[in-house]
């Protein structure tokens, strides 16, 4: 079994920065991909931004510029900084790990994060 543990979310102020970490724990050989999503109230889940094993990154428009995703140097690990908050951040933001595998020879499947609030206060 795999568990992703999400921090850093919180209140700020319009204009601030937060940095969120996830890190993925378990029976794990390999990890595709890890990303970020956030679901504000009444919307649908989206995409904010992912990054590869091989360190390509994709970022959904209304945050290219402001936010950077990266993996630590423990590759289990991926962090979303958020700089330049606008209250239409606000949301839960989940991490996301994409085809995770426990052996090299065993098929791999998503995981999901339990998730974090993000406030952004105007």
């Amino acid at each position: 079994q795999v568990q992703l543990v999400e921090s850093g979310g919180g209140l700020v102020q319009f204009g601030g920065s937060l940095r969120l970490s996830c890190a993925a724990s378990g029976s794990i050989f390999s990890i595709n991909a890890m990303g970020w999503y956030r679901q504000a109230p009444g919307k649908q889940r989206e995409l904010v931004a992912a990054i590869t094993s091989g360190g390509s990154t994709n970022y959904a428009d209304i945050v290219k510029g402001r936010f950077t995703i990266s993996r630590g140097n423990a590759k289990n690990t991926v962090y979303l900084q958020m700089n330049s908050l606008k209250p239409e951040d606000t949301a839960i933001y989940y991490c996301n790990a994409v085809n995770v595998r426990p052996t090299l020879w065993n098929s791999g499947r998503d995981y999901w994060g339990q998730g974090t609030q993000v406030t952004v206060s105007s």
